[in-house]
Protein backbone atom coordinates (compact mmCIF):
# COMPACT_ATOMS: atom_id res chain seq x y z
CA UNK A 1 0.00 0.00 0.00
CA UNK A 2 1.19 3.39 -0.86
CA UNK A 3 1.32 5.66 2.40
CA UNK A 4 1.79 9.14 2.64
CA UNK A 5 2.46 10.73 6.48
CA UNK A 6 2.74 14.13 6.94
CA UNK A 7 5.13 15.63 9.55
CA UNK A 8 6.77 11.94 9.18
CA UNK A 9 9.89 13.34 10.78
CA UNK A 10 8.21 13.99 13.41
CA UNK A 11 8.02 11.95 17.30
CA UNK A 12 4.55 10.11 16.06
CA UNK A 13 4.60 10.61 12.34
CA UNK A 14 8.40 9.34 12.77
CA UNK A 15 6.93 6.32 14.74
CA UNK A 16 3.73 5.78 12.04
CA UNK A 17 6.24 6.11 9.58
CA UNK A 18 8.97 3.21 10.99
CA UNK A 19 6.02 1.11 11.44
CA UNK A 20 4.41 0.89 8.30
CA UNK A 21 7.67 0.43 6.27
CA UNK A 22 8.10 -2.68 8.76
CA UNK A 23 4.78 -3.71 7.90
CA UNK A 24 5.63 -3.91 4.02
CA UNK A 25 4.11 -0.46 3.00
CA UNK A 26 5.63 2.39 0.64
CA UNK A 27 5.74 5.25 2.88
CA UNK A 28 6.29 8.86 1.90
CA UNK A 29 7.10 11.35 4.85
CA UNK A 30 6.69 14.92 4.56
CA UNK A 31 8.30 17.19 6.51
CA UNK A 32 9.79 20.75 6.77
CA UNK A 33 12.25 19.99 9.57
CA UNK A 34 11.33 23.23 10.92
CA UNK A 35 13.92 23.80 14.04
CA UNK A 36 10.78 24.17 16.76
CA UNK A 37 13.23 21.51 18.50
CA UNK A 38 16.45 20.04 17.43
CA UNK A 39 16.44 19.09 13.72
CA UNK A 40 18.55 16.04 14.42
CA UNK A 41 15.84 14.67 16.65
CA UNK A 42 14.04 14.38 13.21
CA UNK A 43 17.03 13.36 11.53
CA UNK A 44 16.54 9.93 14.10
CA UNK A 45 12.87 9.19 13.37
CA UNK A 46 14.00 9.92 9.34
CA UNK A 47 17.01 7.06 10.05
CA UNK A 48 14.92 4.82 11.83
CA UNK A 49 12.48 4.95 8.79
CA UNK A 50 15.21 4.04 6.67
CA UNK A 51 16.14 1.59 8.39
CA UNK A 52 13.68 -0.01 8.63
CA UNK A 53 13.22 -0.06 4.39
CA UNK A 54 16.90 -1.82 4.58
CA UNK A 55 15.36 -4.68 6.67
CA UNK A 56 12.47 -5.14 5.42
CA UNK A 57 9.81 -5.13 2.29
CA UNK A 58 8.71 -1.74 2.24
CA UNK A 59 10.42 1.40 0.90
CA UNK A 60 10.72 4.77 2.93
CA UNK A 61 10.98 8.02 0.67
CA UNK A 62 11.39 11.79 2.59
CA UNK A 63 10.28 14.39 1.03
CA UNK A 64 11.47 18.25 2.41
CA UNK A 65 8.18 20.63 2.51
CA UNK A 66 5.27 21.35 3.14
CA UNK A 67 1.90 20.72 3.79
CA UNK A 68 0.78 24.49 2.58
CA UNK A 69 2.49 23.62 -0.37
CA UNK A 70 -0.42 22.87 -2.47
CA UNK A 71 1.31 21.76 -6.14
CA UNK A 72 3.29 19.43 -3.81
CA UNK A 73 0.63 17.96 -1.82
CA UNK A 74 -1.00 17.52 -4.78
CA UNK A 75 2.03 15.74 -6.46
CA UNK A 76 2.84 13.49 -3.92
CA UNK A 77 -1.01 12.70 -2.92
CA UNK A 78 -1.95 11.71 -6.64
CA UNK A 79 0.23 8.25 -6.00
CA UNK A 80 -1.18 7.74 -2.37
CA UNK A 81 -3.72 5.22 -1.35
CA UNK A 82 -4.04 6.12 2.37
CA UNK A 83 -2.94 9.84 4.39
CA UNK A 84 -1.60 10.02 7.92
CA UNK A 85 -1.76 13.70 8.81
CA UNK A 86 0.23 14.27 11.48
CA UNK A 87 1.97 17.40 10.51
CA UNK A 88 0.65 20.25 12.39
CA UNK A 89 2.19 23.40 14.58
CA UNK A 90 2.92 21.84 17.89
CA UNK A 91 2.48 23.34 21.30
CA UNK A 92 -0.09 25.37 22.82
CA UNK A 93 2.09 27.66 24.67
CA UNK A 94 4.04 28.16 20.95
CA UNK A 95 0.20 28.91 19.80
CA UNK A 96 -0.61 31.69 22.66
CA UNK A 97 2.95 33.74 21.24
CA UNK A 98 1.64 32.80 17.33
CA UNK A 99 -1.60 31.98 16.65
CA UNK A 100 -1.36 32.68 12.94
CA UNK A 101 1.73 30.30 12.32
CA UNK A 102 -0.79 27.95 14.28
CA UNK A 103 -3.62 28.87 11.92
CA UNK A 104 -1.64 28.33 8.95
CA UNK A 105 0.20 25.14 9.62
CA UNK A 106 -2.73 23.54 11.48
CA UNK A 107 -5.75 24.74 9.46
CA UNK A 108 -4.58 25.92 6.10
CA UNK A 109 -2.60 23.03 5.79
CA UNK A 110 -5.47 20.76 6.82
CA UNK A 111 -7.28 21.89 3.96
CA UNK A 112 -4.80 21.83 1.87
CA UNK A 113 -4.35 17.93 2.40
CA UNK A 114 -8.02 17.21 2.03
CA UNK A 115 -8.44 19.00 -1.16
CA UNK A 116 -6.00 16.81 -3.04
CA UNK A 117 -7.16 13.85 -0.84
CA UNK A 118 -10.37 14.46 -2.56
CA UNK A 119 -9.34 14.89 -5.92
CA UNK A 120 -7.13 11.88 -5.81
CA UNK A 121 -9.85 9.40 -4.62
CA UNK A 122 -7.35 8.39 -1.75
CA UNK A 123 -9.26 5.54 0.07
CA UNK A 124 -8.23 6.60 3.84
CA UNK A 125 -7.43 10.04 5.31
CA UNK A 126 -6.44 9.80 9.41
CA UNK A 127 -6.22 13.48 10.97
CA UNK A 128 -4.29 13.67 14.41
CA UNK A 129 -6.30 15.35 16.71
CA UNK A 130 -6.00 16.59 20.14
CA UNK A 131 -7.43 16.18 23.55
CA UNK A 132 -6.46 19.99 23.58
CA UNK A 133 -10.23 20.47 22.19
CA UNK A 134 -12.01 19.68 25.14
CA UNK A 135 -10.61 22.38 27.08
CA UNK A 136 -11.70 22.81 30.74
CA UNK A 137 -13.86 19.76 31.76
CA UNK A 138 -17.59 19.62 32.21
CA UNK A 139 -16.80 16.29 33.40
CA UNK A 140 -14.74 13.62 33.40
CA UNK A 141 -13.09 11.10 31.47
CA UNK A 142 -13.84 13.23 28.56
CA UNK A 143 -15.56 11.51 25.46
CA UNK A 144 -16.35 12.34 22.39
CA UNK A 145 -19.65 13.72 22.96
CA UNK A 146 -18.04 16.25 25.59
CA UNK A 147 -18.22 20.26 24.53
CA UNK A 148 -15.22 21.20 22.64
CA UNK A 149 -14.31 24.72 24.30
CA UNK A 150 -10.47 25.00 23.67
CA UNK A 151 -8.79 27.50 25.40
CA UNK A 152 -5.61 27.84 23.32
CA UNK A 153 -5.34 28.84 19.51
CA UNK A 154 -3.56 25.31 19.51
CA UNK A 155 -7.01 23.52 20.29
CA UNK A 156 -8.84 25.87 18.35
CA UNK A 157 -6.90 24.74 15.53
CA UNK A 158 -7.32 21.46 16.38
CA UNK A 159 -11.06 21.59 16.21
CA UNK A 160 -11.39 23.51 13.21
CA UNK A 161 -9.49 20.44 11.32
CA UNK A 162 -12.35 18.14 12.91
CA UNK A 163 -14.77 19.54 11.44
CA UNK A 164 -12.95 20.06 7.93
CA UNK A 165 -12.40 16.45 8.21
CA UNK A 166 -16.03 15.35 8.70
CA UNK A 167 -17.75 17.94 6.21
CA UNK A 168 -15.22 16.19 3.80
CA UNK A 169 -16.62 12.55 4.54
CA UNK A 170 -20.05 13.94 4.36
CA UNK A 171 -20.39 16.10 1.91
CA UNK A 172 -17.70 14.25 -0.82
CA UNK A 173 -17.47 11.01 0.91
CA UNK A 174 -13.67 11.19 1.57
CA UNK A 175 -13.41 8.48 3.98
CA UNK A 176 -11.79 10.64 7.06
CA UNK A 177 -11.61 9.89 10.65
CA UNK A 178 -10.02 12.11 13.11
CA UNK A 179 -8.17 10.78 16.46
CA UNK A 180 -7.31 12.77 19.61
CA UNK A 181 -5.03 11.82 21.14
CA UNK A 182 -4.23 12.48 24.57
CA UNK A 183 -0.44 13.29 25.53
CA UNK A 184 1.45 11.07 23.79
CA UNK A 185 5.36 9.87 25.09
CA UNK A 186 7.88 7.32 24.59
CA UNK A 187 11.53 7.06 22.87
CA UNK A 188 12.33 10.32 20.48
CA UNK A 189 9.65 12.25 21.62
CA UNK A 190 10.48 16.29 21.27
CA UNK A 191 12.51 17.17 24.34
CA UNK A 192 10.46 19.99 25.69
CA UNK A 193 8.30 18.00 27.18
CA UNK A 194 7.03 17.09 31.03
CA UNK A 195 8.50 13.66 30.63
CA UNK A 196 11.88 14.74 28.53
CA UNK A 197 12.12 17.63 31.54
CA UNK A 198 11.69 15.61 34.31
CA UNK A 199 14.10 12.43 33.44
CA UNK A 200 16.63 15.32 32.41
CA UNK A 201 16.88 17.08 35.39
CA UNK A 202 17.10 13.84 37.31
CA UNK A 203 19.78 12.10 35.43
CA UNK A 204 21.76 14.96 36.13
CA UNK A 205 20.79 15.70 39.71
CA UNK A 206 18.76 18.40 39.01
CA UNK A 207 15.24 19.13 41.05
CA UNK A 208 12.17 17.90 38.29
CA UNK A 209 10.44 21.39 38.27
CA UNK A 210 6.79 21.16 38.48
CA UNK A 211 4.52 24.57 36.27
CA UNK A 212 1.46 24.77 39.11
CA UNK A 213 0.66 23.58 42.02
CA UNK A 214 1.34 19.54 40.66
CA UNK A 215 -2.71 18.58 41.01
CA UNK A 216 -2.91 19.19 37.77
CA UNK A 217 -3.58 15.34 35.97
CA UNK A 218 -3.01 14.54 32.29
CA UNK A 219 -3.50 10.86 30.85
CA UNK A 220 -0.68 10.32 28.72
CA UNK A 221 -0.55 7.83 26.54
CA UNK A 222 1.99 5.61 25.03
CA UNK A 223 3.46 6.06 21.61
CA UNK A 224 2.92 2.22 20.76
CA UNK A 225 -1.01 2.19 21.24
CA UNK A 226 -1.22 5.72 19.14
CA UNK A 227 0.82 3.91 16.44
CA UNK A 228 -1.72 0.30 16.98
CA UNK A 229 -4.70 2.67 16.94
CA UNK A 230 -3.45 4.65 13.30
CA UNK A 231 -2.14 0.70 11.73
CA UNK A 232 -5.72 -0.64 12.86
CA UNK A 233 -7.29 2.34 10.34
CA UNK A 234 -5.49 0.46 7.57
CA UNK A 235 -7.45 -2.97 8.45
CA UNK A 236 -11.04 -1.35 8.29
CA UNK A 237 -13.53 0.80 6.86
CA UNK A 238 -15.62 1.60 10.32
CA UNK A 239 -15.24 5.14 11.58
CA UNK A 240 -15.39 7.48 8.40
CA UNK A 241 -16.48 10.39 9.52
CA UNK A 242 -15.86 9.78 13.22
CA UNK A 243 -14.10 11.18 15.76
CA UNK A 244 -12.26 8.78 18.20
CA UNK A 245 -10.36 9.15 21.51
CA UNK A 246 -7.30 7.13 21.35
CA UNK A 247 -5.56 7.51 25.40
CA UNK A 248 -4.62 5.21 28.31
CA UNK A 249 -7.77 5.59 29.79
CA UNK A 250 -5.92 6.78 32.76
CA UNK A 251 -4.80 9.84 34.39
CA UNK A 252 -2.04 10.81 36.90
CA UNK A 253 -1.43 13.80 38.39
CA UNK A 254 2.13 15.99 37.51
CA UNK A 255 3.70 15.64 41.03
CA UNK A 256 2.77 11.62 40.99
CA UNK A 257 4.17 11.00 37.55
CA UNK A 258 7.61 13.20 38.50
CA UNK A 259 7.64 11.43 41.83
CA UNK A 260 7.34 8.01 39.84
CA UNK A 261 10.14 9.16 37.26
CA UNK A 262 12.27 10.79 40.83
CA UNK A 263 11.89 7.71 42.20
CA UNK A 264 13.27 5.45 39.12
CA UNK A 265 16.94 7.73 39.07
CA UNK A 266 17.30 9.04 42.55
CA UNK A 267 14.78 9.29 45.54
CA UNK A 268 17.07 11.57 46.94
CA UNK A 269 16.16 14.64 44.81
CA UNK A 270 13.94 17.13 45.66
CA UNK A 271 10.62 17.96 43.57
CA UNK A 272 10.15 22.15 42.91
CA UNK A 273 7.04 23.92 41.81
CA UNK A 274 6.80 27.21 39.73
CA UNK A 275 4.38 29.60 38.01
CA UNK A 276 1.83 27.76 35.75
CA UNK A 277 1.66 28.40 32.30
CA UNK A 278 -0.58 29.84 30.43
CA UNK A 279 -2.80 27.58 28.40
CA UNK A 280 -2.17 24.14 29.88
CA UNK A 281 -5.61 22.52 30.62
CA UNK A 282 -5.81 21.12 34.35
CA UNK A 283 -7.16 17.83 33.81
CA UNK A 284 -7.06 15.33 30.55
CA UNK A 285 -8.89 11.96 30.73
CA UNK A 286 -9.77 9.99 28.08
CA UNK A 287 -13.01 7.26 27.43
CA UNK A 288 -11.61 5.31 25.13
CA UNK A 289 -14.69 3.09 24.81
CA UNK A 290 -15.64 4.26 21.21
CA UNK A 291 -12.01 3.31 19.64
CA UNK A 292 -12.61 0.05 21.95
CA UNK A 293 -16.14 -0.66 20.28
CA UNK A 294 -15.17 0.61 16.58
CA UNK A 295 -11.41 -0.19 16.31
CA UNK A 296 -10.84 -2.96 18.95
CA UNK A 297 -8.38 -0.39 20.49
CA UNK A 298 -6.59 -1.64 23.63
CA UNK A 299 -4.07 0.49 25.69
CA UNK A 300 -1.89 -1.57 26.56
CA UNK A 301 0.84 0.42 28.59
CA UNK A 302 0.16 2.06 31.87
CA UNK A 303 1.37 5.23 32.55
CA UNK A 304 3.54 3.90 35.24
CA UNK A 305 5.07 1.44 33.42
CA UNK A 306 5.48 3.93 30.40
CA UNK A 307 7.82 5.98 32.78
CA UNK A 308 9.61 3.53 33.60
CA UNK A 309 10.44 2.03 29.92
CA UNK A 310 10.93 5.64 29.17
CA UNK A 311 13.63 6.35 31.80
CA UNK A 312 15.33 3.10 30.57
CA UNK A 313 15.29 3.85 27.06
CA UNK A 314 16.68 7.68 27.81
CA UNK A 315 19.43 6.17 29.96
CA UNK A 316 20.63 3.85 26.94
CA UNK A 317 19.90 6.89 24.27
CA UNK A 318 21.36 10.16 26.61
CA UNK A 319 24.66 10.71 24.36
CA UNK A 320 22.59 11.52 21.47
CA UNK A 321 19.01 12.74 23.09
CA UNK A 322 19.90 14.48 26.38
CA UNK A 323 19.52 18.38 25.63
CA UNK A 324 22.04 18.97 28.43
CA UNK A 325 24.92 16.07 26.33
CA UNK A 326 24.22 17.24 22.96
CA UNK A 327 24.28 21.36 23.88
CA UNK A 328 27.42 20.66 26.09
Amino acid sequence: MQILVTGGAGFIGGHLAEQFVSDGHDVVVLDTLEPFYDVGLKQRNIEAGETAAKNGTGQYNFVEGSVTDSDLVTDLVSETDCIFHQAAQAGVRTSVENPGKTTRINIDGTFTVLEAARKAGVRRFVNASSSSVYGKPEYLPYDEDHPTTPISPYGASKVAAEHYARVYNEVYGLPTVSLRYFTVYGPRMRPNMAFTNFVSRCLHGESPVIFGDGTQTRDFTYVNDIVDANRRLLETSVADGEVLNIGSGERITITELATVIRDEIDPEIDIVYDDPREGDAEHTHSDVSKARKLLGYEPSVSIEAGAKQFVEWYRRNKDWYDPLVRNS
